[in-house]
């Protein structure tokens, strides 16, 4: 799996990114392109921004139990798999401005490198080690890209 903390693997994923435009259409699915860069963009928000509440203790406990294992390991998502409410987009967004931000996020995270995400607690998850935060990262990045053609 490539590494969002290796310099020219993030700008792989950055060029999949710039490939996209306003107009793009996905593949399958019910979001626009607009609405997936502002869906990935979650992610990095509940690692770096606190903009979205935490789960209270059980309900941590119950996604580390039933769904930390299908986020952190190395298996793709499906297509049109369940998606948890606060990563919902249901509202038009800034093409641009998601984008900017989204290639930002990704570039932060690179620069961070894996020593400052190695241990370091998620959002939803408990401590992560860095192959975890990695898979996390990129697989549901290369998921929703993949979605659009890109």
């Amino acid at each position: 799996m490539p590494n969002v903390f290796d310099l020219n693997d993030s700008a792989e994923i950055i060029r999949r990114i710039n490939a996209l435009t306003p107009e793009t259409k996905a593949l399958w699915g019910k979001m626009r392109v607009d609405q997936m860069l502002a869906h990935c963009n979650v992610s990095y928000e509940m690692a770096y921004e606190h903009i979205h509440p935490k789960p209270n203790a059980f309900m941590k406990f119950i996604l580390k139990l039933l769904v930390k294992k299908s986020v952190v390991n190395d298996t793709p998502y499906k297509q049109n798999g369940q998606t948890a409410p606060a990563f919902i987009i249901k509202d038009e967004k800034n093409f641009q401005l998601e984008k900017e931000r989204l290639i930002g996020y990704i570039q932060k995270t690179q620069q961070l490198g894996e020593a400052y995400f190695d241990g370091r607690e998620s959002h939803s998850f408990g401590n992560l080690n860095k192959s975890e935060w990695n898979n996390m990262f990129y697989k549901h990045l290369n998921h929703h890209l993949q979605q659009f053609g890109v």
